[in-house]
């Protein structure tokens, strides 16, 4: 595939000085923007295109989120059509295209849902968060029940209630502190390292065991949600065992409190299921979605509550029982559309399917070639891959932060494109793989075949 981007090196020049001198990047030291210069310009299925020509097959699908690949121009004709009819009214009104998303969505999820439009995943979580509080002082007017049981090393957004959520200390620490008690943290079931120094499955599932021990010690009367991802994202992509998720759902139900499922992620095929919980067959009270819901396409994102916590918000005017949040652009009319595009490709061509066929196919391909001293680790599930570095399979000490820059730049310079995890400086030694679905089986073994690679070169440097 050739695809050529019209610029010169005078225009590449241009676009890079304006930017650096105008432009705040995400999370990336300025820095290495400078050393690196790297400007996308055009991108097709799973390949983006540099202003040099070059290409990169993107092994992330940006950030986790271009679930059909690039270059779907029938997205494009959604939006502009859209934009032509209407372009946005606020969604204290009615409009055609959010109605038919929210329908098409409510179906996915088992049809005794409601949905809730916003901008992003971390928007979602936080309006996740307040239907729980607002549910249970509703429901519950003599509980105050207001607290988010969540995990460490969770990621759930950038928001400073999403990052009081999640459990990754380098991510919130220079925004801290966060408030009072309204997120307590317990134990991952992050298997390779289990917090309790256990092994499946004779651990009994202690980390389980640990959220029954957290809601007592709390008080279940002050609790109003469990918070969790399907499968672990930042962390490195920690697939719990087979039982967590159920267990956790039986122990919400016990105690009467909430089960609220973030799939910002893990939504719309990257698992290999349509949802990342339907692997473990729960059924969540509160669903977060994100990213693969347009494929990036537009921003949009959503809240979706079971009805029967809708109804705590349905009643007379007077009452004043209605949802207490507002977003100026949610159900947005044209973002709407393009989702519902996105989501009728998705299941037209089988992605969920296709996921969790080249997922096996990638997966057997690692744990079959990266046979290098380093690998301590390889797991996911579909397009959701993790590979774990250490220094030594005994003590399972992580790779440099050095080394796995190291390891990044070179499979850049081999022209693939990978993720790390973020779970602080002391466990981001994971190289994440989230590709788009449309991945070839010979795009598969490209990655393999590159990170192999990079490995054996980084590894045979002389240590700085």
């Amino acid at each position: 595939m050739t695809l050529t981007p019209d610029l010169h090196d005078g225009n590449r020049d241009a676009i890079v000085r304006q930017d650096l001198d105008n432009v705040v990047h995400p999370v990336v030291p300025h820095k290495l923007l400078e050393e690196q210069q790297l400007v996308i310009v055009t991108a097709k299925d799973s390949t983006v295109v540099d202003v040099n020509g070059k290409e990169y097959l993107d092994a992330m699908a940006g950030l986790w989120c271009v679930n059909i690949g690039y270059g779907r121009t029938e997205l494009a004709t959604v939006a502009a059509d859209q934009m032509q009819a209407l372009a946005y009214y606020p969604h204290t009104a009615m409009n055609v295209p959010a109605a038919g998303l929210a329908a098409r969505i409510n179906g996915l999820l088992g049809g005794d849902n409601h949905v809730y439009f916003v901008n992003s995943g971390s928007e979602a979580n936080e309006a996740g968060f307040k239907f729980a509080r607002q549910y249970m002082k509703q429901e519950r007017p003599g509980e105050p029940r207001y607290k988010t049981i969540s995990r460490y090393f969770a990621y759930h957004g950038t928001t400073l209630g999403t990052l009081a959520a999640g459990g990754m200390g380098e991510r919130k620490s220079k925004f801290e502190p966060l408030g009072g008690n309204d997120f307590v943290h317990v134990a991952p079931p992050y298997c390779y390292r289990c917090p309790f120094g256990l092994t499946y499955p004779s651990c009994e599932l202690a980390c389980v065991k640990n959220v029954e021990t957290t809601i007592l010690g709390e008080g279940p009367e002050t609790v109003a949600e469990v918070l969790v991802e399907p499968i672990m994202s930042g962390v490195g992509v920690a697939v719990p065992p087979d039982e967590y998720l159920t267990e956790v759902a039986s122990l919400c139900k016990k105690y009467d409190v909430l089960l609220h499922v973030d799939e910002v992620i893990n939504g719309f095929g990257r698992t290999g299921r349509m949802f990342g919980h339907e692997h473990w067959g729960v059924t969540p009270d509160i669903v977060s979605i994100a990213k693969g819901i347009s494929s990036a396409y537009l921003p949009i994102a959503a809240t979706v509550i079971k009805n029967h916590v809708f109804r705590s918000f349905y009643g007379d005017p007077a009452a004043n029982r209605q949802v207490q949040q507002i977003n100026t652009y949610g159900g947005h009319p044209a973002a709407a559309a393009v989702a519902l595009r996105n989501i009728e490709i998705l299941l037209a061509e089988e992605l969920s399917e296709r996921a969790a066929d080249t997922g096996r196919y990638l997966l057997d391909g690692l744990r079959t070639e990266l046979r290098h001293a380093w690998v301590g680790d390889v797991r996911g599930k579909g397009l959701l891959v993790g590979v774990e570095l250490v220094q030594d399979r005994q003590t399972k000490e992580p790779l440099s932060a050095a080394q796995m820059q190291g390891l990044i730049d070179s499979c850049r310079d081999q022209g693939v494109i990978v993720g790390r995890s973020v779970a602080g400086r002391r466990y981001s030694n994971t190289i994440t793989l989230a590709p788009p679905l449309v991945l070839t089986r010979a795009e598969a073994d490209r990655i393999v075949d590159v990170l192999g690679r990079a490995i054996a070169s980084v590894a045979s440097a002389p240590t700085p």
